[in-house]
């Protein structure tokens, strides 16, 4: 499917077929295009945990205000923003930068890790967070055009209690859950309603400084 076709047919589906299951290897490689997502400095601040057990899946429906989609849907993602990636994988990726020439020497090494410190701030900051969430956010929209280019459709949720969801799932205190992502095969049967208007161009962009107007 090419990648306009994919962004134009993408849409938050409610109604998933609870009776299709996702293959596993037809999942593994969904993530693999998703993990293809941009991420600064290519620290991937993101992990995912999938949730395809009936019973798990119930206690997540109730922390995401009984949604039913998150029964129906054969997987449910959640997309875990880890600020502490900088620390733990940071030394991992600059080694792999260093080994593909993206640095010229190991003395580099330390000097980029310095970087990171300024660009991100420490671990408990509001800086690291946004780092991210910002760049899980990257990693889910390149997640669900993938899904839809493998015949895949999907939901992402916002309607969700994060504390819930991190003491259902023993999720460390210092992680993010941006969003839940439904994923699956649409009900047979269910046709879509027409899309919710969008704002145009004109409206959200201004040029070369702020405007409303």
């Amino acid at each position: 499917m090419e990648v306009i076709t994919a962004i134009r047919g993408r849409r938050a589906i409610n109604y998933f077929d609870p009776q299709r299951p996702v293959p596993e290897e037809l999942l593994r490689n969904l993530l693999e295009l998703a993990a293809l997502a941009p991420s600064s400095f290519n620290l991937q601040p993101w992990r995912v945990i999938v949730v395809d057990d009936p019973e798990k899946k119930a206690l997540l429906r109730e922390c995401a205000m009984g949604q039913p989609k998150v029964e129906e849907a054969p997987v449910v993602l959640i997309l875990v923003a880890d600020p502490g990636v900088v620390e733990e994988y940071g030394e991992e990726v600059l080694r792999d930068r260093l080994a593909k020439g993206y640095l010229k020497d190991e003395s580099q090494i330390e000097g980029v890790k310095a970087v990171f410190y300024q660009l991100y701030g420490d671990r408990e900051s509001l800086r690291r967070k946004l780092f991210a969430v910002k760049n899980t956010a990257l990693f889910a929209m390149n997640l669900m055009l993938a899904a839809r280019g493998l015949g895949l459709e999907t939901h992402p949720m916002d309607g969700f209690e994060e504390p819930c969801v991190k003491r259902v799932f023993g999720i460390p205190e210092d992680k993010l859950v941006p969003m839940l992502v439904a994923v699956g095969y649409p009900r047979p049967g269910v046709k879509l309603l027409e899309r919710p208007a969008r704002r145009p161009p004109e409206v959200f962009t201004s040029r070369n400084t702020w405007s409303t107007s």
